[in-house]
């Protein structure tokens, strides 16, 4: 989550991290590093959730070139040093072909720099960042829109569903998908004609937002308050704001897809909009509902978040560039990704174009009312600030 994670190098893997989903020999391994503790926990681990999910549907049916699909799978805590350390096990040790993880930027900037040099691919669900593929090298893509999409989505959906004209802007300035979130946002908003206000920083972890609170009631009244947050903070950040009587909608992006939003903010949480990957519900497209119904008969609960869906067609893509590819090998399954073109994912279609390896998606609104989440609009905005 820091900027010292995103090339940390650990010396020592933590005992008992490591559990396989398949004890079988005659087997294809994808490694599957997560966060499934730690202050990511909500986002990886349904995430990681919704890849056994789809594990089971491939193995079921028959498996990838004659052999069952094995999870190499680690938590990787949310700490840079057991990620860094974690790269270096699947790589030397498990010798995976092809691996995916992770719902934010730094653990994918800890993890890929490894990768890269090792000459494996490696895939992330929900790490949000289009500068990933660039800063670390043609190894790593995204099954995810990137932030400059999402952000771009947000503006317009401020200015258009909201009628928003001027916005404060308040952000976590510590990760780096916050910090980036944030930058596009204002890019987009501002190309788009509204006006950003006001503007001011906390760190993710703070538990008290006075001082940033105090700093937006005392300048001129904003439209909307866009707040670029990680899911552990959101809920207490618009509890606190409802609380000190800021009564304006609150906009964000995909950190807000978590339970934690309504579970801590609870009532606080009512006007709260943000852009995530798809609407989670019973009643949504024909995709997400199946996976829904199968999601709650395998864990006893509905998906907690789109990221679930985002870990069940992030595994689906390997599945076909490795069936694609006929082969386990790094270069030839890389190359079989990369050639992906139309791959029909329950959170969107996928298609890298030549040279790119963030796919272009359509972003979803979803909004809250009466503690509960309801579907606010799907935006796929004209304009789209660089990476």
């Amino acid at each position: 989550m820091r900027p010292e994670m995103r090339f940390a190098i650990g010396l020592a893997l933590a005992a008992g991290l490591a559990t396989s989903a398949y004890a079988a020999d005659d087997t294809i391994k994808i490694g599957a590093p997560f966060n499934v503790t730690g202050a990511l926990s909500s986002l990886d681990a349904p995430a990681l959730n919704g890849a056994k999910l789809k594990l089971k549907e491939i193995n079921d049916a028959g498996g990838v070139l004659g052999k069952k699909l094995e999870l190499v799978i680690y938590d990787t805590k949310t700490d840079p040093t057991v990620i860094a350390s974690v790269a270096s096990q699947l790589i030397n040790q498990d010798k995976v072909p092809v691996a995916f993880g992770f719902t934010d930027s730094d653990s994918v900037l800890a993890l890929g720099p490894i990768f890269q040099q090792a000459g494996v691919p490696f895939i992330t669900p929900g790490a949000t960042s289009p500068k990933l593929p660039e800063q670390i090298g043609d190894q790593v893509f995204l099954a995810c829109f990137g932030d400059n999409v999402q952000a771009a989505a947000g503006a317009e959906f401020v200015a258009g569903k909201l009628a928003g004209k001027n916005v404060y802007l308040l952000r976590d300035n510590s990760t780096e998908y916050t910090t980036l979130l944030a930058k596009y946002f204002e890019e987009a908003f501002t190309h788009n004609g509204g006006t950003i206000i006001g503007r001011d920083d906390y760190k993710s972890g703070d538990k008290t937002f006075t001082a940033q609170i105090t700093k937006i009631k005392a300048g001129a009244k904003p439209d909307v308050v866009y707040v670029s947050a990680m899911p552990d903070d959101i809920g207490l950040i618009v509890k606190q704001m409802r609380q000190a009587g800021i009564t304006q909608p609150i906009v964000g992006g995909d950190g807000y897809d978590t339970p934690l939003l309504t579970q801590v903010g609870g009532k606080a949480s009512n006007d709260v909009y943000y852009s995530t990957h798809a609407y989670m519900a019973a009643d949504s497209t024909p995709g997400i509902q199946k996976f829904y119904t199968d999601y709650k008969a395998a864990y006893g609960m509905d998906p907690e978040n789109a990221f679930a869906a985002l870990g069940y067609d992030t595994l689906g893509l390997i599945a076909d560039a490795i069936t694609r590819a006929g082969s386990t090998d790094p270069a030839k399954i890389r190359d079989a990704i990369a050639a992906t073109d139309g791959f029909a994912g329950i959170t969107g279609s996928i298609t890298f174009p030549k040279d790119v390896r963030v796919p272009a998606k359509t972003v979803t609104m979803i909004g809250v009312k009466d503690e509960k989440l309801f579907l606010a609009g799907e935006v796929k905005p004209t304009f789209i600030p660089a990476p």
